[in-house]
């Protein structure tokens, strides 16, 4: 599953399950205003993920998260806020720590994520 999603895609699916925990219904146009993005690069994104069944669009435009799309930004914004609190608990600025994190979060792996996140909750 990992292996063929990239960086941005999991920034939409994370992206969308942030936005759902805000909003009684997630839209194209929530999602390329949250992200400062072209709705019609929205659009192409949203199509993909569609198609590779990470998330389902109703006929209104209303844009859901499947159990695949739920697992992926689950574990994405996992990454992001633990990542996000460790560089924070070290000394670095929070507007710095969290678009860091925003990086790591795509490439670490998960025995090295694993490994980070026991040190931080055994830390804070």
């Amino acid at each position: 599953m990992k292996a063929t999603m990239n960086a941005s895609a999991e920034n939409y699916l994370e992206t969308i399950l942030i936005l759902s925990k805000q909003l009684p219904v997630v839209r194209a146009v929530d999602i390329a205003n949250e992200l400062d993005f072209k709705k019609s690069s929205v659009s192409i994104a949203m199509k993909n993920l569609r198609e590779k069944n990470h998330i389902t669009v109703t006929e209104t435009g209303a844009i859901y998260l499947t159990d695949s799309g739920r697992e992926i930004a689950e574990m994405i914004y996992e990454r992001h806020e633990m990542i996000s609190k460790g560089l924070m608990a070290l000394g670095v600025p929070e507007d710095i720590a969290t678009e860091d994190a925003c990086r790591i979060e795509h490439v670490i792996s998960k025995e090295s994520f694993e490994a980070v996140k026991k040190l931080i909750q055994d830390k804070l």
